[in-house]
């Protein structure tokens, strides 16, 4: 059979939105200034959708900054993989602040979070390894395990017990030359609840087995300092492989690994793709670090985050909506109901009430359930939260037309 016949038999459910919706559902597209007021098709509207949670993508300073690192470096230098000619002191400068910041003490810096974490799970484990993660991590590092040539296992979300299970499973079948990785998120992307990584630190006095951390959502809006899901938690020495990226607090492209110096030695001459792909340009490093270093000179873009965060929730949770227990600066609200009903949610919030928010239903979430994502900026002010609260207050005859509301509340 031809393959191009081939893949029209087997499209994704996404492939209606893909062309139908194209532009709407899908590929929509955000012009004007990065922040919490943007236009979509011409339209004013407040942004919920964008994952600059500090708002630093707009901050004046970082303008400046990577305004003259492009004249300076352009955006070609250093030519080649950073194992070749592709390596410079700013790398190296960036790996030692971003190791500090995390309280690891070392770091490799990495061209993407996706490919990274992938390339990294295929580094670590081989065929006589073991490999546990939770059922709802992240889409990389699902590829990341079919990567691995090491035998996988799953266990619920969060569920303690389950991976124990899985671990004794492991520990039985051991041979000699095997070792158990254990994968995990800090916080759940698409519900926000965090990892109970302070749970799975405490196994390991009874189990043999590192752990990585996909910390995407908590770098940078978690703990005392920043620092993360493991931090705010109180176990960041507990997690052997700290996973970070740049694409959500540091709203910049890039992404980073921290863990002991002798595992950074191994990833430098083992991870596919960066011995194999072109180093980041240096003017994209110049301003990864100062980004890092506004992050952690200004804790209050942090504070004014989760203080507009615990505003939307509590507004949401007022007017009836079922607002997941999100323990992350993502804002999730769950109601039952169709595709059809998701896409005309964001349908009336963007075209009567100029609010734009992402919304996703089967498979994402279960068959009958549509799930709304809010995601705060420090940048998004108490007349962005209003308006907000207004228009879902207007659409809740649509929302739960077909719910009992107090059933919803």
């Amino acid at each position: 059979m031809d393959l191009f016949d081939k893949l029209v038999e087997r499209p994704s459910p996404l492939g209606p939105f893909t062309s139908e919706g194209y532009g709407y559902y899908t590929f929509p597209k955000l012009e004007g200034p990065l922040g919490p007021d943007m236009k979509f098709n011409g339209k004013d509207v407040v942004v919920w959708s964008i994952n600059d949670y500090l708002g630093i993508g707009a901050n004046e300073t970082i303008k400046k900054v990577d305004a003259d690192a492009a004249a300076k470096y352009s955006f070609s230098a250093p030519m080649g993989a950073r194992l070749m000619t592709g390596n410079s002191d700013e790398h190296e400068a960036l790996e030692k602040e971003l190791a500090d910041f995390v309280h690891k003490p070392d770091a490799l810096l990495l061209n993407y979070g996706y490919q990274g974490i992938m390339s990294v799970i295929h580094s670590l484990v081989d065929r006589n390894d073991f490999l546990i993660y939770d059922e709802l991590s992240h889409a990389c590092i699902v590829d990341g395990k079919q990567l691995a040539m090491s035998e996988t296992a799953v266990f619920k979300h969060n569920d303690i017990e389950g991976l124990e299970r899985q671990l004794q499973r492991a520990v039985n079948r051991m041979k000699p030359n095997s070792s158990i990785l254990v994968v995990t998120e800090g916080v759940f992307g698409m519900t926000g609840d965090l990892g109970k990584l302070k749970e799975i630190v405490a196994l390991k006095e009874k189990y043999p087995f590192r752990l990585l951390v996909d910390d995407a959502h908590g770098f940078g809006t978690l703990g005392h300092d920043g620092s993360g899901a493991g931090t705010e938690l109180g176990c960041q020495d507990g997690i052997d492989i700290y996973f970070g990226t740049f694409a959500k607090s540091v709203a910049l492209i890039g992404a980073f690994v921290a863990t002991e110096p002798r595992v950074i030695e191994f990833l430098k001459a083992n991870a596919r793709s960066q011995i194999f792909a072109k180093s980041l340009p240096i003017a994209l490093v110049v301003s990864a670090r100062e980004r890092i270093k506004l992050i952690r000179e200004n804790p209050q873009w942090r504070d004014k985050l989760w203080e507009n965060a615990k505003k939307l929730r509590k507004g949401l949770r007022e007017i009836g909506y079922n607002v997941l227990p999100s323990e992350s600066p993502v804002t999730p609200v769950l109601t039952e109901g169709s595709t059809e009903l998701c896409t005309t949610i964001m349908r009336e919030l963007r075209e009567k009430h100029g609010i734009f928010v992402s919304g996703v239903a089967y498979p994402v979430v279960p068959k009958g359930m549509v799930l709304i994502r809010l995601i705060p900026m420090a940048t998004h002010t108490d007349k962005h939260i209003d308006k907000t609260l207004k228009a879902f207050e207007a659409i809740k005859p649509i929302v739960f037309k077909d719910v009992n509301v107090s059933k919803s509340a």
